[in-house]
């Protein structure tokens, strides 16, 4: 098979993977003429985006769609009837680098099948990254995918050269798991992503050291822009709080940098025990929003989703959601509110709340100023008191304010 031909098949069979962030890596460059790529801010490796809107990597590639396991919602499963590939260690290599000389990507996203053994894979993996980073210098962004039941030393030796690592947790409950990856052991991931933890731990406290006796010693390199996940949405019965909760247990526990959500997407010849069909991608959307309000804006998975559905709302944003649930908190004096409240207001990103912080230090804040400090003014007013401004006491228990702030109708066309 020929190198476009197996090109075109292992990177479509990778584009169901969404974890494919760049961001939080070490700083580099190659302008002392020593090696080749960068890690310059604001360049990633996705470059594209898949018509489905997921925004996915122009060298976003599986090793191999083979594999031993038989993942019932995995389009690329053993008993799949699919077109297979492999490319070796060196077509990897040397795509990478042409791409990259080309100026088509920055860095290189690889994952693939289980084949022979976990350790195998690994090994071949950390193959490709190895020969990037030692015989040709490559200095771009490389995210490998972990195998979890692989060597230890594997798995180090995978930090060395990788700028992030990240192993899918792939479904929110273990019972599900079970059911539909019976090959895969929920407390081997789980086990991995604590080793991973621990040598990024261990990292960290080797760069405190080296800084406290200015350089003298250099810290151990361990996969400097940490590791994520990433979850199949749809794909079992589990709510959007069941997931939410899962999400802040592996935040928690393993100090992860994301975790990515994936809509489940059909796939041929698929298993009953799946859905006929896709969740909306609207839910995946309101998900991340979601994860936004607990890793940035000081709200519990458990106050996130209404007890009482399980499921976020899809018409009306999660932070919308809640403060239509807890008018009684409302209206917040934006004059005088700590930083915690503010960042609970409709319309209110965590840089806007900084900057009227700030502003509200030398002046009062009025309406005319919620332009200019960049605020959606129109979700934002019926929950605040400004130096000229106070809703009108009936407005936050008006049974229709919700309306307001869903999507209006629209006539459908007929597309042409």
């Amino acid at each position: 098979m020929d190198l476009q031909r197996k090109l075109a098949i292992l990177a479509d069979a990778a584009k169901y993977d969404a974890s494919c962030a760049s961001s939080g890596t070490e700083q580099r460059d190659s302008r002392d003429g020593r090696g080749m790529g960068s890690t310059a801010p604001g360049m990633g490796i996705c470059h594209s985006y898949a018509p489905d809107g997921r925004c996915i990597s122009l060298l976003k590639i599986l090793l191999t769609n083979a594999c031993n396991y038989d993942c019932l919602y995995c389009v690329n499963r053993a008993s799949s009837n699919v077109p297979r590939a492999r490319f070796s260690i060196d077509e990897v290599v040397k795509l990478t680098l042409d791409f990259y000389r080309r100026n088509y990507i920055e860095g290189l996203f690889l994952s693939s099948g289980i084949i022979r053994s976990a350790d195998y894979t690994m090994e071949q993996v950390v193959g490709v990254a190895r020969k990037l980073r030692e015989e040709h210098h490559f200095r771009g962004y490389i995210h490998l995918k972990t195998i979890p039941e692989a060597d230890d030393g594997l798995i180090a030796e995978a930090g060395k050269y990788a700028d992030r690592l990240s192993i899918n947790i792939e479904v929110p409950e273990e019972a599900s798991l079970a059911r539909l990856a019976p090959e895969k052991d929920v407390r081997a991931i789980r086990r991995t992503m604590g080793r991973l933890r621990q040598k990024l731990d261990d990292a960290q406290e080797q760069a405190k050291d080296a800084a406290k006796t200015a350089g003298r010693t250099k810290p151990q390199r361990f996969a400097p822009a940490g590791q994520s996940t990433q979850m199949i949405i749809g794909a079992d019965s589990a709510s959007d709080r069941t997931i939410l909760d899962t999400s802040a247990n592996l935040y928690g526990a393993y100090r992860l940098k994301r975790v990515y959500y994936s809509a489940f997407s059909p796939i041929p010849d698929s298993s009953r025990a799946l859905p006929p069909r896709a969740p909306p991608l609207l839910r995946e959307h309101r998900l991340y929003q979601a994860d936004w309000l607990m890793r940035f804006y000081g709200f519990e998975a458990s106050e996130i989703v209404d007890e009482a559905r399980g499921m976020l709302a899809l018409d009306i944003d999660p932070k919308l959601a809640w403060a239509l649930r807890h008018r009684d908190r409302f209206p917040l004096d934006v004059n005088r509110a700590s930083r915690e409240d503010l960042l609970r207001v409709p319309g209110f990103g965590a840089k806007a709340v900084d900057r009227i912080i700030a502003t509200r230090r030398m002046t009062s804040l009025r309406v005319t100023d919620m332009a200019r400090l960049h605020i959606a003014r129109n979700k934002a007013l019926p929950f605040i008191v400004l130096s000229d401004h106070r809703p009108s006491p009936h407005l936050l228990d008006d049974a229709r304010l919700a309306e307001r702030f869903k999507p209006k109708a629209a006539q459908l066309g007929f597309g042409f």
